[in-house]
């Protein structure tokens, strides 16, 4: 009896085997970034998506089956880019003010480049709400973790909850659609200290 190749879990890309394949994969998903950002789901095409990308409508289907299936794969791989890119700007000398200040001009920074990533995200809740609640809900795990180490050091106030973390998030967020996304993003510097100030009286110890 024949056996069937298991299909790709649900939010996830084939894995290139070569060099190029990842590249080819990388091309993909920027330009399916910028399809569904500029055109919103609905209107997307994967037509567009490869002319975007400059590839043919076969490479889409070696990694993707639907349209469906890569905008679940998208919002995977900018919500990780969010991660990575706030894991990048917290070096192991920064005080527990100073990693959330930095986290938060790494995101600011962050949208100003890819504006499109509040589209994706707020289309997400629609088009495939299991996403869009995984991205939140690892974002605040994340900030939560960072409370938690603050709270450890005693720059912190004791009792660092799930709570701090989303309204910490929401702040952020906000921000971000404001100063980056509306704006030219030519304020981080400023909106990231004003943001930490607020968080240093706050949840700062006296």
């Amino acid at each position: 009896m024949a056996t069937r190749t298991p299909r790709t879990p649900p939010g996830e890309s084939k894995v290139p085997r070569t060099e190029r394949g990842r590249q080819t994969l990388r091309k993909l998903l920027d330009a399916a970034a910028k399809e569904f950002g500029e055109k919103g789901f609905h209107e997307a095409s994967i037509s567009g998506i490869t002319r975007r990308a400059g590839t043919a409508l076969g490479s889409f289907y070696t990694y993707f089956d639907s349209k469906d299936e890569i905008f679940r794969a998208l919002v995977k791989d900018m919500s990780g880019q969010v991660a990575s890119q706030a894991g990048e700007a917290i070096t192991p000398e920064l005080t527990p003010f100073e990693v959330e200040r930095a986290a938060l001009h790494s995101f600011l920074e962050f949208a100003r480049e890819k504006k499109e990533v509040y589209r994706i995200i707020d289309e997400a809740e629609f088009v495939d709400p299991a996403s869009f609640r995984e991205h939140y809900e690892t974002t605040a795990k994340r900030i939560l973790d960072r409370l938690k180490k603050g709270e450890a050091t005693g720059e912190f106030h004791d009792g660092m909850d799930e709570a701090h973390a989303w309204a910490l998030m929401g702040m952020n967020v906000f921000l971000g659609l404001r100063y980056s996304v509306w704006d030219e993003g030519t304020q981080s510097e400023r909106i990231a200290d004003i943001a930490n100030t607020m968080l240093r009286d706050g949840i700062g110890r006296d």
